[in-house]
């Protein structure tokens, strides 16, 4: 036990003298809140049921709603946009007086995001294939590819989005929330084609990112300006979901007549600026808290792993619940059973933590792939970004 204690207590000094002192430890603590909740947000609305001899898909949602709420705690990516739109401008903006090209500056975001995607895709074609040739029924072999590959859906959003920042970086938020609005009002209102709304996909998503190139050239430095953001995004997502019939669930609920989320409706827009506010009114919060150097080395390791961790979590809890299947010789409560009851949450709950060691696993296997195939403690995306820019920018905020 005490080795234990000497090494956490060894990679916590190694963490806090890898920090260069400008870094802004809040906005680090924001992205990793973001990824752990999208992790937990996942592992507590995805249900894998086994039944007949076939793996399906299922939500507590449907069989719950009473559930609703956690979808508000969980579902953070527009905090994650927020977070990127803000590294990304200020990242931008010391290449170009850098004298950087926008092809070099771009090219070297977009290896970083896609690099560790290759490893993911290469291990699940081989397992899929694996799988059917062994007698898994197609069914089930989709569901559990489907839970690994939809979500890269966000990579690829994301990856336009950093090309666009040169653009949304001068781009005021309220530009792409007014296509929203407007795309929302044609397909619901006017009773226009359902199929407008992936245009909503790029704007919803543009308008937190928008946001975080807004901070990152110094507005909404006033708390004033945070608490609206944060009240005012909250009372139009109540006010769409009371008055303009939007589902109160801020992810896709199987068998929902409308999904916020798939592709992102006002709602969920208006619900991810009250997210913003929320989250920029605890970066003061959050700078304290991360003085400590424990707290500081979580969030630092977290943001080292955030793609790798994004990218095997689902994964990690595949693994788990088909081993145990086959262990088992059946299903077991929070793991295969059909999640209709307080029983299942609890159950799932228990499950939790085995999911998380099965991650640690995928992310001491991966790893290197996020870090361009070398194993590191940490240091090269500490410094990564560190800038007299973005010194200033973290005293102002």
């Amino acid at each position: 036990m005490a080795d234990v204690r000497g090494s956490a207590r060894g990679l916590v000094a190694r963490v806090e003298a890898a920090t260069p002192p400008g870094r802004d430890r809040a906005v680090d603590g924001l992205r990793a809140l973001a990824i752990l909740g999208v992790v937990g947000g996942h592992w507590l609305v995805t249900a894998l049921v086994a039944d007949s001899g076939t793996v399906r898909g299922a939500s507590p949602l449907t069989y719950l709603p009473e559930l609703t709420p956690a979808s508000w705690v969980f579902q953070t990516l527009a905090v994650f946009f927020l977070v990127g739109g803000q590294v990304a401008a200020r990242s931008w903006t010391s290449a170009r007086r850098a004298g950087i090209p926008y092809g070099t500056w771009v090219g070297g975001r977009l290896a970083r995001l896609f690099r560790p995607v290759a490893a993911v895709l290469v291990v699940w074609t081989l397992a899929a294939g694996a799988m059917l040739a062994s007698g898994v029924g197609e069914a089930t072999v989709l569901t559990l590819a489907k839970l690994v590959w939809s979500p890269l859906w966000f990579l690829l959003v994301f990856a336009v989005l950093t090309a666009l920042t040169p653009l949304a970086a001068r781009l005021h938020p309220l530009w792409p929330l007014a296509v929203v609005f407007h795309v929302d009002l044609v397909r619901f209102g006017l009773g226009g084609p359902r199929e407008l709304g992936w245009v909503n996909v790029l704007a919803g998503w543009l308008v937190p990112y928008c946001l975080g190139a807004l901070v990152a050239r110094g507005g909404l430095r006033e708390p004033r300006n945070r608490w609206a953001l944060l009240a005012g995004g909250g009372a139009a997502a109540l006010a769409l979901v009371v008055w303009a019939g939007y589902p109160a669930a801020m992810v896709g609920v199987p068998g929902g007549r409308m999904s916020n989320l798939d592709p992102p409706s006002l709602a969920a827009v208006a619900f991810g600026l009250a997210q913003c506010g929320a989250a920029l009114l605890l970066l003061g919060p959050l700078r304290r808290a991360l003085r400590r150097p424990a707290a500081w080395a979580v969030v630092a390791l977290v943001n080292v792993s955030a793609m790798t961790v994004f990218l095997w979590h689902q994964t990690a809890m595949i693994v788990v619940t088909m081993s145990a299947l086959l262990l088992a010789g059946g299903p077991l409560p929070g793991l295969h059973s059909a999640p209709d009851g307080p029983g299942w949450v609890l159950a799932r709950l228990l499950w939790l933590p085995v999911f998380a060691l099965a991650l640690l696993v995928c992310r001491s296997a991966f790893q290197g792939y996020e870090q361009g195939g070398r194993r590191e403690s940490g240091r090269s995306l500490l410094v990564r970004e560190s800038s007299p820019e973005r010194k200033r920018e973290a005293r102002r905020a």
